[in-house]
């Protein structure tokens, strides 16, 4: 059974689980993330970081409650960090409420804890080990089965304080069953890997919404027991707390966090790490930063302090089994990724826009420290060429460019301060510029009148195809001013008409020189009709004259 699973609906392609993954067994595809099983270390961290829920611990609630239905006996092992997840409640408070669930009884893992670090003293003073990783966390032992399998010899071949203490309840109690209740989903996997020891395995989380649905609230009372150093455990350095450290031929150590773990690891690996016990926690803090805590209520200090204030100065009284009762095994896991060749590489990074070194940003935004690490998932099948941001960038870039570049439209480009931010060629021509250098980054008004972008700044309406005579460049231009809110930038748009105007002027003069040689012509035409008839009327008055006086003469005759 999968002990982490994916809400498909909830994943936004953000990439962010990837980008904390330490050992990358994420895979994306049609823009969803999925966890590889084989190669996953059950750390927990794309379920502390995804920001919309997307990735969810399976709830073993139900099973725990076929337990109780069952008849058997059923005692709780109860992880010493549970002092940190549940303010001022002791032991006592949380036997009291689990209780009240029909648990049979509750015990602190820090027994268990107790019987591991006696095995771990005993491992270290027989002296016959070089180097002795600590086995209680369950994601470091899968990050050493799957990645480091070289160093198995290397990791203590003890059970875990959990399943150290669920068999010392199963001796104590007959036919009893067994629940782990911590703040990890790694031990989810080792309970079922591990079979017949820990019958199921709760978070905190999921203890609380259990104890909330049944109306029981934990008393805020803690209890006091001086032996009960092992209660230091779910802390950084806790497991050498409670050892005896005094065999001088080995150094102690502690690292926490996954990324630490994988560098010791390899210092170890390299065969320069000799005569040392090393206690390795996957998460920061180790299981108070456990990954339900950390999602939930992360305060290291605050945490640290409640379980140290907690924790005693002794030993619990504990029956130490056998060494070989408390034998554990751990086998290789192999991965199943197949490494591809040199050429694939380079061709899939080719496909990615890095066609030489320099290309390879190593920017990590897919989520993969290089370049070529998320060529390789590519072509493992977990990764997607859509992932890398600058190559989506230097695309979009391009294509905006493409288009930029082969309008015939001038483009401006200014930032609210009316600073140039981006100018194409047409631009340039129109403004008898040499190049972009000459105006990026200062105002505007070098070349243009800033009126017009500053009145669709300030009124946030655009100007369209207004038409402008641009005297100092003796061209005319329609311009179209838009604001983008959004991003916070003036585009200006200019489209050189000069031809046109030149054109339409030229027509116009035409027309105006037509219209007044037509008026000339008319106006003389009239001149002339007038003169003809002025001259028209002096003759036919002198005729009526001239044959008057004749009928005259004849009527006188």
């Amino acid at each position: 059974m999968e002990c982490l699973t994916l809400k498909r609906s909830n994943c936004k392609n953000c990439y962010k689980c990837i980008r904390h993954c330490p050992v990358k067994s994420i895979r994306f595809s049609g823009n969803q993330a999925y966890i590889t099983g084989n190669e996953c270390i059950l750390c927990g961290q794309c379920f502390v970081v995804c920001p919309q829920s997307a990735k969810q611990i399976v709830d073993e609630t139900e099973k725990a409650k076929v337990l109780l239905n069952s008849g058997s006996p059923v005692v709780v092992s109860l992880a010493p960090s549970f002092v940190a997840n549940y303010e001022d409640v002791g032991i006592e408070s949380m036997r009291e409420a689990l209780k009240k669930l029909g648990f049979y009884d509750v015990e602190e893992t820090a027994i268990g804890a107790t019987i591991v670090k006696n095995e771990y003293d005993r491992m270290i003073n027989e002296g016959t080990r070089d180097v002795i990783i600590s086995s209680c966390c369950h994601s470091v032992n899968l990050l050493i089965q799957k990645y480091f399998p070289s160093l198995l010899p290397y990791l203590a071949d003890v059970l875990s304080p959990m399943q150290a203490h669920c068999v010392d309840i199963k001796k104590r109690i007959p036919n009893a069953k067994t629940v782990f209740i911590g703040p990890c989903v790694a031990k989810k996997d080792e309970a079922q890997h591990y079979e017949g020891i820990v019958d199921a395995v709760l978070t905190f989380d999921e203890l609380t919404t259990w104890l909330k649905t049944e109306n029981i609230t934990l008393e805020q009372k803690k209890d006091s027991n001086k032996n009960s150093r092992a209660r230091f455990f779910p802390t950084t350095g806790g497991i050498l707390k409670t050892m005896a450290m005094d065999n001088p031929k080995y150094s102690y150590m502690a690292i926490d966090g996954t990324e630490n773990c994988i560098a010791s690891l390899k210092d170890i690996e390299s065969g320069n790490v000799h005569n040392c016990f090393i206690e390795m926690s996957a998460c920061i803090g180790s299981c108070i930063g456990g990954p339900v805590m950390g999602k939930f209520h992360r305060s290291p200090v605050k945490d640290y302090l409640s379980v140290s204030n907690y924790a005693g100065e002794d030993d619990f009284d504990v029956s130490q089994p056998q060494a070989n009762e408390l034998a554990k095994h751990f086998e290789a896991i192999a991965r199943n990724s197949v490494v591809p060749s040199e050429s694939e590489i380079t061709e899939t990074l080719r496909q990615m826009g890095k066609a030489k070194p320099t290309d390879e940003l190593n920017c990590g935004s897919c989520g993969y420290n290089t370049c070529r690490e998320k060529a390789i998932a590519i072509l493992q099948g977990k990764a997607e060429i859509s992932m890398c941001l600058p190559y989506l960038k230097d695309k979009a870039e391009n294509f905006s460019d493409t288009i930029a570049r082969n309008t015939p439209n001038g483009l401006i480009v200014l930032n609210e301060k009316l600073e140039v931010q981006q100018v194409n060629t047409a631009v340039l021509k129109i403004l008898n510029l040499r190049t972009p250098s000459d105006i990026l980054g200062d105002q505007v008004v070098r070349v243009l009148d800033p009126s017009d972008f500053l009145k669709v700044l300030m009124d946030g309406k655009a100007i369209r195809d207004k038409r402008d005579y641009l005297a100092e460049y003796g061209k005319y231009v329609d311009k179209t001013i838009v604001y983008d809110k959004e991003y916070h930038l003036l585009l200006g748009i200019l489209r050189d008409v000069t031809d046109e105007e030149t054109q339409r002027e030229r027509k116009e003069t035409i027309s105006r020189q037509t219209i007044e040689i037509a008026d000339n012509v008319v106006d003389k035409q009239m001149r002339i009709v007038q003169e003809i008839a002025s001259l028209l009327g002096e003759t036919a008055a002198e005729t009526k004259i001239a044959l008057t006086k004749l009928k005259e003469s004849i009527g006188n005759e």
